[in-house]
């Protein structure tokens, strides 16, 4: 499947199978990601993998959608707010790599952002100055949703004189 095809057919994904991820895989698709642009090169993403009695306390309202695998996505801070800016937006590609690189061999993937509030950020650890980019279910989709209707991009550029 061409990139082109891979990003216009990726979903979040609402509904896994219960069926294990080869770790082999995953550890690939994590290292695919981290071929993301990054700002002076400091490759600011962290990992956390979520087990189960962290992932129950994260209360999220339908766990996950039964994903075998959860894995908390951080933004380490930077020095000034351009730098923390810059950390984000390169975990955010990290992201899109690993949903992309996932949804290649057939794995889908969710995206949330329950990691974010207070509460959640203590469940997980998150130290001070960390961002929380998003917390991904990963797994063999049960379903796979139709695509939502998307403005057409020539309605989104304006040009400069």
């Amino acid at each position: 499947m061409s990139v082109i095809d891979l990003i216009k057919s990726r979903r979040n994904i609402k509904a896994f199978k219960p069926d294990p991820i080869d770790e082999q895989a995953l550890m690939s698709w994590l290292e695919a990601a981290s071929y993301a642009p990054n700002h002076r090169f400091n490759e600011p993403w962290e990992l956390l993998r979520v087990g189960p009695e962290t992932r129950a306390k994260l209360k999220h309202k339908s766990d996950f959608w039964g994903a075998p695998v959860v894995i908390a996505l951080l933004s380490k801070p930077g020095a000034t707010p351009l730098e923390r800016d810059e950390n984000v937006m390169a975990a955010a590609c990290f992201a899109q790599n690993l949903m992309l690189a996932a949804h290649e061999a057939g794995v889908g993937t969710f995206w949330s952002s329950v990691g974010s509030s207070a509460q959640n950020r203590e469940v997980l650890g998150v130290a001070e100055g960390y961002e929380v980019i998003g917390v991904f279910g990963i797994g063999y989709p049960a379903e796979i949703p139709e695509a939502k209707p998307r403005t057409p991009i020539a309605e989104k550029i304006k040009t400069l004189p």
